[in-house]
Protein backbone atom coordinates (compact mmCIF):
# COMPACT_ATOMS: atom_id res chain seq x y z
CA UNK A 1 0.00 0.00 0.00
CA UNK A 2 0.82 3.37 -0.77
CA UNK A 3 1.06 5.73 2.15
CA UNK A 4 1.25 8.97 -0.33
CA UNK A 5 -2.45 8.37 -1.35
CA UNK A 6 -3.61 8.43 2.02
CA UNK A 7 -1.91 11.65 3.27
CA UNK A 8 -2.65 13.54 0.12
CA UNK A 9 -6.52 12.41 0.10
CA UNK A 10 -6.33 13.39 3.92
CA UNK A 11 -9.07 15.94 3.00
CA UNK A 12 -12.00 13.29 2.04
CA UNK A 13 -11.18 10.86 4.21
CA UNK A 14 -9.53 12.31 7.15
CA UNK A 15 -9.40 9.11 9.30
CA UNK A 16 -7.60 6.79 7.23
CA UNK A 17 -4.19 8.85 8.23
CA UNK A 18 -4.90 7.24 11.75
CA UNK A 19 -4.19 3.46 9.63
CA UNK A 20 -1.46 1.02 10.54
CA UNK A 21 -1.70 0.75 14.27
CA UNK A 22 -3.12 -2.88 14.49
CA UNK A 23 -3.43 -5.67 12.19
CA UNK A 24 -5.69 -7.84 14.13
CA UNK A 25 -8.11 -9.58 12.25
CA UNK A 26 -11.67 -10.89 13.82
CA UNK A 27 -11.54 -14.43 15.40
CA UNK A 28 -13.67 -17.07 13.02
CA UNK A 29 -14.70 -20.34 13.60
CA UNK A 30 -15.86 -21.10 9.77
CA UNK A 31 -19.90 -21.07 10.55
CA UNK A 32 -21.90 -19.07 8.70
CA UNK A 33 -23.46 -16.32 11.07
CA UNK A 34 -26.92 -14.37 10.32
CA UNK A 35 -26.06 -10.45 11.05
CA UNK A 36 -28.70 -8.49 12.28
CA UNK A 37 -28.18 -5.06 10.11
CA UNK A 38 -28.15 -2.51 12.51
CA UNK A 39 -30.89 1.03 11.92
CA UNK A 40 -28.77 4.06 12.68
CA UNK A 41 -30.55 7.05 13.22
CA UNK A 42 -28.40 9.82 11.89
CA UNK A 43 -29.05 13.48 10.42
CA UNK A 44 -25.14 14.85 10.17
CA UNK A 45 -25.12 14.66 6.50
CA UNK A 46 -27.64 14.45 3.13
CA UNK A 47 -27.46 13.66 -0.47
CA UNK A 48 -26.23 16.86 -2.48
CA UNK A 49 -23.29 17.44 -0.03
CA UNK A 50 -19.96 18.57 -1.78
CA UNK A 51 -17.17 19.06 0.46
CA UNK A 52 -13.65 20.59 -0.98
CA UNK A 53 -10.52 20.97 0.41
CA UNK A 54 -6.83 21.84 -0.39
CA UNK A 55 -3.54 20.26 0.51
CA UNK A 56 -0.83 21.97 0.89
CA UNK A 57 2.55 20.31 0.85
CA UNK A 58 5.20 22.15 3.12
CA UNK A 59 4.21 25.86 1.48
CA UNK A 60 3.63 24.17 -1.49
CA UNK A 61 -0.38 23.82 -2.64
CA UNK A 62 -0.22 19.93 -3.56
CA UNK A 63 -3.57 19.36 -4.56
CA UNK A 64 -7.46 19.13 -4.26
CA UNK A 65 -9.48 16.78 -2.66
CA UNK A 66 -13.32 16.32 -2.99
CA UNK A 67 -15.95 14.32 -1.68
CA UNK A 68 -19.42 14.30 -2.99
CA UNK A 69 -22.40 12.37 -1.68
CA UNK A 70 -25.21 11.65 -4.16
CA UNK A 71 -28.89 10.13 -3.82
CA UNK A 72 -29.30 6.50 -5.77
CA UNK A 73 -32.07 4.05 -6.93
CA UNK A 74 -29.89 1.20 -5.62
CA UNK A 75 -30.94 -1.41 -3.12
CA UNK A 76 -29.40 -4.49 -1.85
CA UNK A 77 -31.41 -6.82 0.85
CA UNK A 78 -34.16 -4.20 0.54
CA UNK A 79 -32.35 -1.36 1.91
CA UNK A 80 -31.48 1.70 -0.15
CA UNK A 81 -28.06 2.99 -0.95
CA UNK A 82 -25.92 6.41 -1.01
CA UNK A 83 -23.03 6.97 -3.23
CA UNK A 84 -20.28 8.62 -2.02
CA UNK A 85 -17.20 9.78 -4.48
CA UNK A 86 -14.04 11.19 -3.80
CA UNK A 87 -11.23 12.30 -5.85
CA UNK A 88 -8.01 13.57 -5.45
CA UNK A 89 -5.86 15.24 -7.84
CA UNK A 90 -2.51 16.71 -7.66
CA UNK A 91 -1.86 20.61 -8.62
CA UNK A 92 0.77 23.46 -9.27
CA UNK A 93 4.76 22.54 -9.07
CA UNK A 94 3.51 19.55 -7.08
CA UNK A 95 1.58 17.89 -10.31
CA UNK A 96 4.84 18.27 -12.44
CA UNK A 97 6.84 15.66 -10.54
CA UNK A 98 4.98 13.81 -8.58
CA UNK A 99 0.78 13.69 -10.51
CA UNK A 100 -1.87 12.03 -8.66
CA UNK A 101 -5.22 11.67 -10.07
CA UNK A 102 -7.14 9.19 -7.34
CA UNK A 103 -10.85 8.50 -6.75
CA UNK A 104 -12.99 6.81 -4.48
CA UNK A 105 -15.88 5.45 -4.54
CA UNK A 106 -18.62 3.97 -1.84
CA UNK A 107 -21.71 2.30 -1.93
CA UNK A 108 -22.85 2.94 1.91
CA UNK A 109 -26.28 1.88 3.48
CA UNK A 110 -28.77 4.99 4.23
CA UNK A 111 -30.23 3.63 6.67
CA UNK A 112 -27.46 1.63 8.65
CA UNK A 113 -24.38 3.69 7.43
CA UNK A 114 -22.02 0.62 6.68
CA UNK A 115 -20.98 -0.26 2.88
CA UNK A 116 -22.22 -2.42 0.08
CA UNK A 117 -19.47 -2.02 -2.49
CA UNK A 118 -15.91 -0.01 -2.53
CA UNK A 119 -13.75 0.93 -5.35
CA UNK A 120 -10.37 2.50 -5.37
CA UNK A 121 -8.89 3.97 -8.32
CA UNK A 122 -5.23 5.15 -7.66
CA UNK A 123 -2.72 7.05 -10.03
CA UNK A 124 0.33 8.24 -8.15
CA UNK A 125 3.87 9.26 -10.13
CA UNK A 126 3.13 6.25 -12.65
CA UNK A 127 2.07 4.02 -9.84
CA UNK A 128 -1.82 2.44 -10.65
CA UNK A 129 -3.48 0.18 -8.90
CA UNK A 130 -7.69 -0.68 -8.28
CA UNK A 131 -9.22 -2.46 -5.53
CA UNK A 132 -13.07 -3.59 -5.45
CA UNK A 133 -14.30 -4.79 -2.59
CA UNK A 134 -18.17 -6.19 -2.57
CA UNK A 135 -19.22 -6.17 1.43
CA UNK A 136 -21.69 -8.71 2.48
CA UNK A 137 -22.76 -7.10 5.97
CA UNK A 138 -25.26 -9.82 6.53
CA UNK A 139 -22.35 -12.84 6.54
CA UNK A 140 -19.70 -9.70 8.02
CA UNK A 141 -17.95 -11.05 5.06
CA UNK A 142 -15.85 -8.78 2.18
CA UNK A 143 -14.63 -9.96 -1.04
CA UNK A 144 -11.70 -8.32 -2.99
CA UNK A 145 -11.37 -8.31 -6.39
CA UNK A 146 -8.87 -11.43 -5.98
CA UNK A 147 -11.92 -13.18 -5.05
CA UNK A 148 -10.29 -13.69 -1.48
CA UNK A 149 -13.09 -13.81 1.36
CA UNK A 150 -12.32 -12.22 4.71
CA UNK A 151 -14.52 -12.43 8.01
CA UNK A 152 -14.82 -9.35 9.40
CA UNK A 153 -16.45 -7.60 12.42
CA UNK A 154 -20.82 -6.21 11.81
CA UNK A 155 -20.82 -3.34 10.16
CA UNK A 156 -16.93 -2.84 9.45
CA UNK A 157 -16.51 0.03 6.94
CA UNK A 158 -14.46 1.36 4.10
CA UNK A 159 -12.08 4.13 3.94
CA UNK A 160 -14.61 6.47 2.69
CA UNK A 161 -17.80 5.67 4.30
CA UNK A 162 -15.95 5.74 7.85
CA UNK A 163 -15.96 9.34 7.03
CA UNK A 164 -19.58 9.61 7.17
CA UNK A 165 -20.03 6.99 10.18
CA UNK A 166 -17.94 8.64 12.30
CA UNK A 167 -20.05 12.12 11.91
CA UNK A 168 -23.02 10.32 13.13
CA UNK A 169 -21.04 9.20 16.60
CA UNK A 170 -22.00 11.42 19.79
CA UNK A 171 -19.78 14.18 20.28
CA UNK A 172 -22.07 16.62 22.66
CA UNK A 173 -20.90 14.54 25.97
CA UNK A 174 -17.05 14.35 24.45
CA UNK A 175 -14.74 14.57 27.28
CA UNK A 176 -10.79 15.26 26.61
CA UNK A 177 -9.11 11.95 26.08
CA UNK A 178 -12.21 9.89 24.97
CA UNK A 179 -11.42 7.38 21.97
CA UNK A 180 -13.97 6.63 19.60
CA UNK A 181 -13.10 2.94 18.14
CA UNK A 182 -13.98 2.33 14.20
CA UNK A 183 -13.94 -1.14 12.42
CA UNK A 184 -12.17 -0.71 8.73
CA UNK A 185 -11.25 -3.32 5.79
CA UNK A 186 -8.58 -1.66 3.56
CA UNK A 187 -5.97 -3.51 1.68
CA UNK A 188 -7.31 -6.69 3.00
CA UNK A 189 -7.15 -6.44 6.35
CA UNK A 190 -9.13 -5.49 9.41
CA UNK A 191 -8.07 -2.20 10.76
CA UNK A 192 -9.31 -1.32 13.83
CA UNK A 193 -9.47 3.21 13.74
CA UNK A 194 -9.12 5.37 16.93
CA UNK A 195 -9.79 9.03 17.49
CA UNK A 196 -9.06 10.69 20.65
CA UNK A 197 -10.88 13.92 22.00
CA UNK A 198 -8.22 16.64 22.63
CA UNK A 199 -10.89 19.32 23.37
CA UNK A 200 -12.81 21.97 21.94
CA UNK A 201 -11.41 25.69 20.00
CA UNK A 202 -12.02 28.03 17.82
CA UNK A 203 -9.72 27.86 14.82
CA UNK A 204 -9.35 30.57 12.18
CA UNK A 205 -8.78 29.58 8.37
CA UNK A 206 -8.49 31.75 5.40
CA UNK A 207 -12.47 31.33 4.86
CA UNK A 208 -13.18 32.21 8.55
CA UNK A 209 -13.22 31.29 12.18
CA UNK A 210 -15.03 27.82 13.13
CA UNK A 211 -15.88 26.10 16.01
CA UNK A 212 -14.17 22.95 16.35
CA UNK A 213 -13.61 19.44 18.32
CA UNK A 214 -9.72 18.64 18.22
CA UNK A 215 -9.07 14.95 17.60
CA UNK A 216 -5.73 13.14 17.32
CA UNK A 217 -5.93 10.16 15.37
CA UNK A 218 -4.43 7.35 17.30
CA UNK A 219 -0.91 5.74 14.79
CA UNK A 220 1.85 3.60 14.79
CA UNK A 221 4.72 5.62 15.99
CA UNK A 222 7.56 5.74 13.43
CA UNK A 223 5.73 4.43 10.37
CA UNK A 224 4.46 7.77 8.99
CA UNK A 225 4.77 10.07 12.18
CA UNK A 226 6.73 9.88 15.01
CA UNK A 227 4.03 10.52 17.43
CA UNK A 228 0.29 10.70 17.66
CA UNK A 229 1.03 14.59 18.73
CA UNK A 230 2.04 15.09 15.11
CA UNK A 231 -1.33 14.65 13.62
CA UNK A 232 -4.24 16.70 14.34
CA UNK A 233 -8.03 16.92 12.77
CA UNK A 234 -10.23 19.70 13.82
CA UNK A 235 -13.88 18.83 13.27
CA UNK A 236 -17.05 21.39 13.51
CA UNK A 237 -18.32 21.68 16.84
CA UNK A 238 -22.20 21.62 15.08
CA UNK A 239 -25.11 18.86 13.72
CA UNK A 240 -22.53 18.47 10.54
CA UNK A 241 -19.25 17.18 11.95
CA UNK A 242 -17.05 17.91 9.07
CA UNK A 243 -12.94 18.18 9.12
CA UNK A 244 -12.07 22.10 8.42
CA UNK A 245 -8.73 21.38 9.17
CA UNK A 246 -5.65 18.67 8.82
CA UNK A 247 -2.43 19.09 10.12
CA UNK A 248 0.44 16.59 10.18
CA UNK A 249 3.88 16.32 10.52
CA UNK A 250 5.01 13.13 8.74
CA UNK A 251 8.54 12.00 8.18
CA UNK A 252 9.46 13.61 4.90
CA UNK A 253 7.98 16.99 5.56
CA UNK A 254 4.61 18.69 6.82
CA UNK A 255 1.07 18.34 5.47
CA UNK A 256 -1.83 20.48 5.88
CA UNK A 257 -5.23 19.91 4.68
CA UNK A 258 -7.79 22.65 4.98
CA UNK A 259 -11.42 22.80 3.91
CA UNK A 260 -12.13 25.50 0.71
CA UNK A 261 -15.66 25.19 -0.22
CA UNK A 262 -18.97 23.22 0.96
CA UNK A 263 -22.34 22.92 -0.46
CA UNK A 264 -25.62 20.93 0.78
CA UNK A 265 -24.88 20.59 3.95
CA UNK A 266 -27.90 19.15 6.65
CA UNK A 267 -27.10 22.24 9.21
CA UNK A 268 -25.60 25.45 9.39
CA UNK A 269 -21.90 25.01 9.96
CA UNK A 270 -20.67 26.39 13.18
CA UNK A 271 -18.64 29.46 11.54
CA UNK A 272 -18.00 32.54 14.22
CA UNK A 273 -18.63 36.07 12.46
Amino acid sequence: MTRKSLILFSGLAFLTLSFGQSNDHPDSDGKDHVVQLRALPHAAFKAGEKLTYVVHYGFVNAGLAQLELKETDVEFQGRRMLHAVGTGKSIGAFNTFYKVDDRYESYFDSIGVFPWAFKRSVDEGGYTFNQDYIFLQHRAEVTTQEKKTFKIPAHTQDMISAFYFARTLDFGSAATGDIFTIDCFLDNEHWPLQMKVVGRETIKLRNGKFKCIKFQPIVQEGRVFKTNDDLNVWVTDDGNHIPVLAQAKVLVGSIKMELSGYSGLAHPIAKVD
